[in-house]
């Protein structure tokens, strides 16, 4: 399949090959016609585009037009009659989202003389020939689809689905419209992925990077009885695997921020975005490592805290509590939760400073009583937070310790994310040397479980817990207004 090559006017002629002639590749609109293009950009994601493969996976790090280059790829075939795309992302908000899959190909298929139905997620051609978005959340909606027949599937994302998911689908991809069936996906780095394993001969065993030299080369695999058997050439396959064997061709075309010219000249700051990740996030999406995973030292380094003697002046200050309620006699349980308060500023000059950490395990009465004294101490400019635990318990007893801190300036923070990726802001700040700590005896009880946080809900995280709460509520454009009102 050559590569969908051509600039779109509005409405877009149908075409009748699957390339417009190459001479008007990169030229101009004409005068009057909608300023919009959809000519792969040099590189990756031409490669990717033009790969005759069965299924191709396009990524391994951020900001490759991943997504734009999957919306472009059914455009190539909307003059067949009766040929159908559906793209996959694993949630439904990750279509809709702000700036995701639905709102690309608004920017993109009204040009075409498309019509909407976001109703259904959908978009209906001149022909009649449909591109749909579609959701796979749980494991069991794979069967939703029993009986279609899609000659195009898409994955968004694919390191979010399953194995079950993606060849489950395999048997939905057919067709009657006499384009062969064709798979293509996106995807970012995560070593524990069951694509890391599929895709080993195109990655480096050791550094986790994309091997340069076989970007974009086809190889053809089998399954049988559970394992994947692969080789160079289908016939090569059947040999092994006698005449009924029906090898499936496929191939990985890593691509990173700097194939993306487009974005990098529009958005000159994403790169530097990009390289102010936390570092795993970095090695992953920067530069595509497919080997790196949090463990401890990921996230915090103690030589990434410097220790203070005086905090300068602050122009806002928090304290964030992550509660637990421990009884006395169960202290010594090696696992017994701690409740944690973190008490955080930010200077004029935009630096993070710990001033406080109070630790302690005790009652539910013991813990409601000494966040009501150490508030006493803080002082009423001193804002407290306390994080409120799931559900409508949660809610109810976070409510009623916000009542019991009447007259000081108490509220509460509902958290949905995983420790892990709360901890990731102050992370990238903290490796940044943007984080001090005010030298006093709590400082390596701190530093030491910073240290050995590793994003897991087994380690011990209460401090940090709090640290990443504190820092979330300090840098949250929602807050940031309230600063002036204590």
């Amino acid at each position: 399949m050559a590569p969908y090559a051509r600039v779109i006017h509005a409405p877009a002629p149908r075409q009748t090959s699957d390339q417009v002639p190459g001479s008007s590749v990169g030229k101009a609109p004409a005068s009057g016609a909608v300023p919009y293009s959809t000519v792969p950009q040099p590189g990756a994601q031409w490669a990717f585009l033009a790969t005759p493969a069965d299924i191709a996976v396009y990524g391994g790090a951020a900001g490759a037009g991943k997504s734009f280059a999957l919306l472009m790829e059914p455009l190539r075939k909307m003059h067949v009659p009766g040929f159908g795309a559906v793209i996959f992302r694993r949630t439904y908000p990750q279509i809709t989202n702000e700036g995701g899959l639905w709102d690309t190909s608004n920017e993109m298929y009204v040009h075409c003389g498309a019509s909407a139905r976001q109703s259904t997620l959908e978009w209906v051609f001149p022909g009649g020939n449909r591109i749909k978005f579609a959701h796979m959340q749980y494991e069991k909606d794979r069967y939703e689809w029993d009986g279609a027949q899609i000659p195009l599937i898409g994955f968004d994302q694919l390191e979010h689905f399953t194995w079950r998911q993606f060849f489950y689908m395999l048997s939905r991809n057919r067709s009657m419209c006499g384009v062969i069936p064709y798979v293509r996906a996106t995807c970012n780095p995560d070593p524990d992925h069951w694509l890391r394993d599929f895709m080993r001969w195109w990655i480096h065993d050791d550094t986790g990077l994309p091997i340069t030299g076989r970007s974009g080369v086809i190889r053809w695999f089998v399954i049988v009885n559970g394992h994947t058997y692969w080789a160079d050439s289908a016939e090569e396959l059947i040999l092994s695997h006698g005449d009924m064997t029906r090898p499936k061709s496929f191939t990985f075309v890593p691509g990173n921020v700097r194939d993306n010219k487009i974005l990098l000249d529009q958005n000159p700051e994403y790169l530097p975005n990009l390289e102010a990740l936390p570092k795993v996030d970095r090695a992953r999406l920067l530069h595509g490592n497919w080997n790196v995973r949090e463990t401890a030292g990921t996230f915090f380094q103690g030589s990434w805290f410097e220790v203070v003697d005086v905090a300068p002046p602050l122009v806002a200050e928090v304290r964030y509590w992550d509660r637990a309620a421990t009884a006395a006699e169960d202290a010594a349980a090696s696992r017994a939760s701690w409740t944690a308060g973190v008490r955080m500023g930010v200077d004029a000059r935009g630096m993070f400073h710990v001033t406080h950490v109070e630790r302690f395990q005790g009652s539910p009465l013991d813990v409601e009583t000494k966040i009501k004294n150490v508030a006493s101490q803080d002082g009423v400019a001193v804002q407290v937070i306390l994080e409120q635990d799931p559900g409508q318990a949660g809610k109810a007893e976070a409510q009623l310790q916000v009542r019991n801190l009447a007259g000081y300036n108490a509220t509460v923070n509902a958290v949905h994310e995983s420790k892990g990726t709360r901890a990731k802001p102050l992370s990238a700040q903290a490796e940044a040397g943007n984080v001090k700590l005010l030298r006093a005896p709590w400082n390596d009880a701190y530093i030491r479980e910073m240290e050995n946080f590793d994003g897991s809900k087994t380690c011990a995280s209460d401090q940090v817990d709090a640290s990443s709460g504190a820092f979330h509520m300090l840098t949250s454009v929602k807050r940031a207004g309230t600063w002036g009102r204590k």
